[in-house]
C-alpha cells in the first residue's frame, strides 16, 4: 500500500491547493495570511515553474510546494525561490514537507536549475543543504532566515534577490 505520492499539480488540483495552503498557514505566527494568494498569483503570471502536491492513499492532497524564478541583481539566471510549502495541519511534522522539498530539489536539478533560495527557519532547512550566504540577500528580510542552496559547482551569484511579482499578492480573504 502506498503511503504518499508526490506529483506535479494538475488543473483540477488548484482549489484543493488553495484550501490546503490557507489551512496550513492559518495559525502560523510568521504567516502573512496571503500564502494561498501568492501561489494563485504565481500560477496566473506563468511563474509557477514547479508545483508539486503530495497525496495520500486516497489521493487527497495533503501537501504542496511551489518553486518560482527569482531575479538576482548581478544578472545570474537559473535560480529559483522555494515556497510556500504547505502541509495539512493534521499531518504537519510527519515528513511530508521534507519529502516535497527533497523531490522538488531533485526535479529542479534535473531541469538545469543552478540554485534555490528560500526564506525560512535555518534549523529546519539546513538538513536540505541550505545555509545563509552574506553575498546574497533579500531586502527587508532577516539575513539569518534567507538561505541558499547551490545545485551546481558554478560560483554563487552575489547581490539582491527579487522574488516573482506574485509574492506581492494581497490576501483575497
Amino acid at each position: 500500500m502506498r503511503r504518499l505520492t508526490i506529483r506535479e499539480e494538475q488543473p483540477n488540483d488548484i482549489p484543493a491547493i488553495h484550501a490546503l495552503t490557507r489551512a496550513a498557514f492559518a495559525k502560523a505566527t510568521h504567516a502573512a495570511g496571503n500564502e494561498q494568494d501568492i501561489v494563485d498569483a504565481l500560477r496566473a503570471d506563468g511563474d509557477l515553474t514547479l508545483s508539486l502536491v503530495a497525496t495520500n492513499m486516497d489521493e487527497a492532497i495533503v501537501g504542496h510546494i511551489a518553486f518560482s524564478p527569482v531575479a538576482i541583481s548581478d544578472g545570474t539566471k537559473g535560480w529559483y525561490g522555494a515556497g510556500p510549502v504547505s502541509v495539512m495541519p493534521t499531518r504537519q511534522r510527519t515528513g511530508i514537507g521534507s519529502e516535497l522539498a527533497e523531490d522538488g530539489i531533485e526535479r529542479l536539478r534535473k531541469i538545469g536549475a543552478k540554485g534555490i533560495v528560500l526564506l525560512g527557519d535555518p534549523g529546519y532547512y539546513d538538513r536540505f543543504g541550505f545555509s545563509c550566504d552574506p553575498d546574497l540577500f533579500l531586502r527587508d528580510a532577516p539575513p539569518e532566515y534567507f538561505q541558499v542552496r547551490a545545485l551546481t559547482d558554478e560560483p554563487r551569484p552575489k547581490g539582491e534577490v527579487t522574488y516573482a511579482p506574485g509574492f506581492a499578492a494581497q490576501s483575497k480573504g
